[in-house]
């Protein structure tokens, strides 16, 4: 498309405008505030379907700072699949040279010999994305204020990469543009000072968006089929009035939808369709939490949408995994989209506070029950949890006497201060933490066995770090950010930074991970952070040895697959290819495409993503 493009502009690098002293209709009073747009890691599927059901089939693709980073068209849309991988990100599709438009703009001031594209985003006076302006919108505005059909503004027409269909108020045909016959396979000859009407008699096309607009005077869009070509477009037409309120032309924009649908229908028949949908909707509703979340991988996903679920009823829920891996961040996703997310939520780590003083916190006392304690007593945790939810963390370091009060609290709702001979009814849901293993201590007698079961009646077990590797670039981008932020600085880490960190196992999980991007940000001596700012445990071949030994002891199955994974990821970061990847590992190549599909690794042709 950007060849077809630059090829116009050049047919045209010689046109001067001049439209005449009266054009003061300005580009803001064209354009949209209301357009499709998508995160550059969408998936090109998920892009396919956003646009074969829209009205105008472009958008724009914007990153996570807000800026624009790219443009999506059919034609870019039909380029990714025909490198035969839907799941590709559109961001290694999209268009990434465009046109800006300044919103205060008149049409008399705009670059016409520049201009032919489909769309052009426009920016205000500070540079910020406010909207975008389409080549059928510039068309409707330039016969809105130039009725004359010169030959300046016919170049213009003919300069756009859409179809231009144009007619007048008695529904006769008075202009297409040369997009238009390469579209459809129709001559300008064969419409031109033709009647609508009669070109739908001959069965030229089945649908008419002029006679529409003529019959309600609104904006309508159709899909019409080309007799000819068999080809599907979808007509967009917008009457134009004059000074006096009469409607005096209607403009049409033509776009070629055929292959979009035939993608569309591709995709539809893939047998994992409705997985990736469900993915989808995981991933949205974890976007969707007002809280400081970072999901990507496959298996986040279903934990964050397993803890939504459970967040609509008041089980107990006991949260499992290693030290650091955002328990507590799945503790407040729970409370945030509960009933109770207007009730308060405490948390408390029962292995950092002293086992004598444990007990007043989380129950209570009365007034004088031991030296020092207040007078008129004072309510614990639970009781200042009422309504809400309460958080227990590194629940296995409960003493055995705690364990048989908490005990109460879970089966009665009610709770006795220390130093108490009347019960207090509390109304509180709890969640309990810990990476240690329960079933294990329960079986050495470390831990009641009714306890445990009465914890444990929604557990969520949430996975390390190096286990679920897609979440740890999005967490680099994210932590990078925000010390940027915090510290008012502009630093970004180098290509070989984050493939060391990338790299790395992480048995500190995501708060090791935060502390080692805060490190590099803040230590940086200059904007860029480079390699030699590594600690020695991520520097040369250590981290590489330890990337690929530095295994933890699990399942036997989960672990021979981390490693098949390490090693099919580090014979495509060596080889760059998936064949020579399949010739040093000594298995055929169809097999490493399937397990870097599998395990969303990245390859000389492209990345694989879930």
């Amino acid at each position: 498309m950007a060849q077809m493009q630059n090829s116009v502009a050049k047919r045209h690098h010689m046109m001067v405008i001049c439209i005449g002293e009266e054009m003061s209709l300005q580009v803001k009073q064209l354009m949209r505030r209301d357009f499709i747009v998508l995160a550059p890691s969408v998936p090109l599927s998920y892009a396919i379907r956003v646009l074969s059901g829209a009205e105008l089939p472009v958008a724009l693709v914007i990153d996570e700072r807000g800026a624009l980073a790219g443009i999506i068209d059919c034609a870019c849309l039909l380029k990714g699949m025909a490198a035969g991988v839907s799941e590709i990100p559109v961001e290694k599709v999209m268009c990434q040279q465009w046109l800006w438009l300044q919103e205060n703009a008149s049409l008399d001031e705009l670059p016409w010999d520049q201009m032919a594209g489909a769309c052009y985003p426009v920016r205000d006076g500070g540079g910020a994305l406010v909207g975008v302006v389409y080549s059928f919108d510039l068309t409707r505005g330039l016969y809105e204020h130039h009725q004359a059909s010169t030959k300046e503004l016919d170049a213009i027409i003919d300069s756009f990469y859409d179809g231009i269909y144009i007619s007048n108020q008695d529904a006769v045909t008075v202009k297409v543009n040369s997009a238009y016959e390469r579209i459809t396979g129709i001559k300008p000859g064969e419409v031109v000072g033709q009647r609508l009407q009669d070109l739908l008699d001959q069965g030229l096309f089945t649908h008419s968006s002029t006679l529409l607009v003529l019959e309600t005077g609104q904006p309508v869009t159709v899909v019409s089929r080309i007799k000819r070509t068999g080809k599907e477009v979808i007509v967009s037409g917008s009457p134009v009035f004059n000074d006096q309120g009469q409607l005096v032309k209607v403009v049409n924009s033509v776009r070629d939808i055929t292959e979009l649908n035939r993608l569309k229908q591709q995709l539809e028949q893939e047998k994992e369709l409705q997985q990736r949908f469900t993915s989808e909707l995981k991933e949205l509703r974890a976007r969707q939490l007002d809280m400081d979340v970072v999901v990507h991988s496959e298996e986040m996903l279903q934990v964050v949408d397993l803890a939504v679920r459970v967040a609509e009823v008041d089980s107990t829920v006991l949260i499992l995994g290693e030290s650091g891996v955002g328990k507590e961040v799945i503790a407040k996703i729970i409370h945030a989209k509960s009933p109770r997310v207007n009730g308060p939520f405490i948390k408390i780590n029962c292995g950092a506070i002293p086992e004598n003083l444990l007990e007043s916190e989380l129950f209570g006392y009365e007034g004088g029950a031991f030296t020092g304690a207040r007078k008129q007593g004072k309510p614990g945790l639970f009781e200042l949890a009422h309504g809400g939810t309460i958080l227990l963390d590194e629940i296995a370091d409960l003493s055995p006497s705690l364990q048989v009060k908490l005990l109460r609290v879970l089966q009665e709702q009610e709770l006795l201060r220390v130093g108490g001979t009347h019960p207090v009814k509390v109304n509180v849901r709890i969640l309990a933490a810990t990476n240690k293993n329960l079933r294990q201590m329960v079986k050495l007698e470390r831990f009641r066995e009714d306890l445990y079961y009465r914890l444990n009646v929604v557990p969520i077990e949430i996975p390390p770090l190096r286990q679920r590797r897609d979440d740890i670039l999005p967490l680099i981008v994210h932590f990078a950010a925000k010390f940027n932020q915090k510290y008012k600085t502009n630093r970004y880490l180098s290509p070989e930074v984050i493939d060391r960190l990338l790299s790395y196992q992480w048995p500190g999980n995501v708060r090791e991970l935060e502390n080692m991007v805060e490190r590099l940000i803040v230590t940086s001596r200059g904007h860029v952070v480079n390699q030699d700012m590594l600690p020695e445990s991520l520097q040369g071949e250590d981290a590489a040895n330890y990337a690929s030994g530095g295994l933890t002891l699990g399942p036997l199955k989960r672990t021979l697959q981390e490693v098949e994974k390490q090693l099919i990821d580090r014979a495509l970061r060596q080889c760059r290819s998936t064949r020579k990847a399949a010739r040093v590992l000594g298995i055929n190549q169809s097999t490493v495409v399937r397990k870097a599909r599998q395990y969303c690794l990245a390859t000389g042709e492209g990345v694989f993503h879930k």
